[in-house]
């Protein structure tokens, strides 16, 4: 039986995510309520603004039940805004903004500055095989701190982390959604199918 994939879908690249998932032959859900949560065995949290879908998790009463799922195991990918929420430490965060601590890492939010500081490149990625991922940065967070735990998968400017791997997490700086290429989303399955 195939796994059945959700994708947070209170604000975001919600159907972007929901489109590379059908390519790859799966049927995706979109959460918005603690109900919908239940029926799925993996979760994806997609770029948008990670202070507001914070604020919109506390609303819909999803805060506590997905730190709980996130806690049992439950494999989740991070896109951008989905990395900070998935993240241990937030800095330069909201003072009332929430993390799930889902994986080892802190990281800074706009890192590579403003909307303007938008840019592309190509990136090998640790776990994907054939030529470097095209990359999309959107006001991107960069990881500042990566815990022993943590596998990264990806790096820039010779050291910094915009990919990383622990258990059943995987999390991007990036948004591999904004491509055709489905290799990370390939990468997340294949650790939920496993």
């Amino acid at each position: 039986m195939s796994p059945v994939i959700g994708i947070l879908a209170l604000q975001g690249a919600v159907e972007l995510h929901a489109r590379a998932v059908s390519r790859l032959g799966l049927e995706p859900v979109e959460v918005r309520t603690p109900a919908q949560l239940d029926t799925v065995d993996a979760l994806i949290l997609p770029g948008g603004e990670s202070s507001t879908i914070s604020k919109l998790l506390v609303i819909n009463g999803l805060l506590e039940p997905l730190q709980a799922r996130l806690d049992d195991g439950m494999a989740a990918l991070g896109t951008c805004a989905g990395m900070i929420l998935l993240a241990t430490g937030v800095l330069d965060g909201r003072a009332d903004q929430r993390s799930f601590a889902a994986i080892d890492i802190d990281v800074r939010r706009n890192a590579f500055g403003r909307q303007n500081d938008s840019f592309e490149t190509d990136l090998p990625v640790s776990g994907i095989d054939g030529p470097d991922l095209h990359a999309v940065f959107i006001r991107a967070p960069i990881v500042e701190r990566v815990g022993p735990g943590v596998e990264v998968l990806a790096i820039i400017d010779d050291e910094r982390a915009v990919a990383c791997r622990q258990g059943p997490v995987i999390v991007t700086s990036f948004h591999p959604e904004l491509s055709a290429d489905l290799r990370v989303h390939e990468l997340f399955l294949s650790g939920v199918a496993a």
